[in-house]
């Protein structure tokens, strides 16, 4: 089950690889003054056709042909509107997805981030030719962490080497830490 976003997005972006994208960006914005906790998954893969849109948030409709049900979206739905949020679905063939659900911030059902850290980094990880962009803003500051800025501040060593891997996860929950992120 998914039991925190970590997981969801995880889930989500597994979509947007097998989609074809080259571009994947998270992004999380916590705004108190709003009451709001945004999370945005945009991909450059090949889209969602337009009569599918409406459907993908139905449990039981999944592209993939060995499991019958698909629970990504209509499990981060219902974790949204659980949260007085929502969930948004913007697709157009060609061009890629976005995906935006909208959390309460202080709700008690809202679920916690998880280790989103690790969740990137493994992601960047192993999908070496896909740029991976996250960035995380609160009311004391934002955090970017982008794989081309990373992969030329490596000089060639790769993200998927182990030391590399620890040391971008360590990077990653020092500079979440700074910004006071919400759990």
């Amino acid at each position: 089950m998914m039991k925190d976003l970590a997981m969801h997005i995880m889930d989500i972006v597994q979509n947007s690889i097998s989609a074809g994208a080259t571009l994947i960006q998270v992004s999380i914005n916590e705004s108190a003054k709003d009451d709001t906790y945004l999370l945005t998954i945009t991909d450059n893969g090949k889209g969602i056709p337009a009569e599918m849109i409406e459907k993908v948030t139905d449990p039981f409709v999944t592209s993939r042909t060995t499991r019958k049900v698909g629970l990504g979206l209509p499990l981060l739905k219902q974790h949204a509107d659980s949260t007085g949020g929502s969930l948004k679905l913007e697709s157009k063939e060609g061009s890629g997805t976005v995906v935006i659900a909208t959390f309460g911030l202080t709700h008690f059902d809202r679920q916690p981030l998880g280790d989103i850290a690790g969740t990137m980094v493994l992601l960047a990880a192993a999908n070496l030719k896909i740029r991976f962009v996250y960035e995380h803003t609160t009311p004391d500051g934002e955090y970017r962490f982008d794989t081309d800025e990373v992969n030329e501040m490596l000089e060639g060593m790769s993200i998927s080497e182990a030391s590399v891997m620890r040391f971008l996860k360590e990077m990653i929950n020092e500079n979440l830490k700074e910004i006071k992120i919400s759990g």
